[in-house]
């Protein structure tokens, strides 16, 4: 699988604009040696997003989770667009730890590729899984999130 995490990162900001809002940066969307997909988001450090305690806002952690989850998708399933939405259907977030300074997002596709297509292409309408690791540019990892996708027939 070939990845131009470029146009990835193009195409998220241009469907979601609150990603750009928060100022969401692509750090990295690349195939993964297993066939699954890997995508790396990073909110920066702002005044803007941060909550009472000083690190970024609950929502603004979510959405940058959500986001990287979106990329893996667009990444895995751009391709179908003509055939198939990409719909979020449901997501859970765990705040582990508090959040200092700009966080990253490592999201990954939760099953193999092929067989949410197979799914697709036997008339069904697949979920699947993106896991998401959220982390201080350290790596002290700060929160935990899943989202569930479905590809909608067009």
């Amino acid at each position: 699988m070939t990845i131009d995490s470029r146009q990835v990162a193009a195409g998220m900001l241009q469907a979601v604009p609150f990603a750009r809002t928060l100022g969401i940066e692509f750090v990295e969307v690349a195939p993964e040696a297993d066939g699954g997909v890997r995508a790396v988001v990073r909110l920066p450090d702002s005044p803007a997003t941060h909550n009472h305690v000083g690190g970024p806002h609950a929502g603004a952690m979510f959405t940058l989770g959500e986001t990287a989850s979106g990329a893996v998708v667009l990444a895995a399933f751009g391709h179908l667009l003509d055939r198939a939405t990409p719909l979020a259907v449901r997501a859970e977030i765990a705040y582990r730890k508090l959040a200092l300074g700009p966080v990253l997002a490592t999201a990954r596709l939760g099953r193999p590729a092929a067989d949410v297509v197979a799914e697709l292409d036997a008339g069904q309408r697949p979920e699947f899984p993106v896991t998401v690791e959220i982390a201080t540019e350290a790596g002290k990892p700060t929160s935990e999130m899943t989202v569930i996708w479905t590809l909608r027939p067009n």
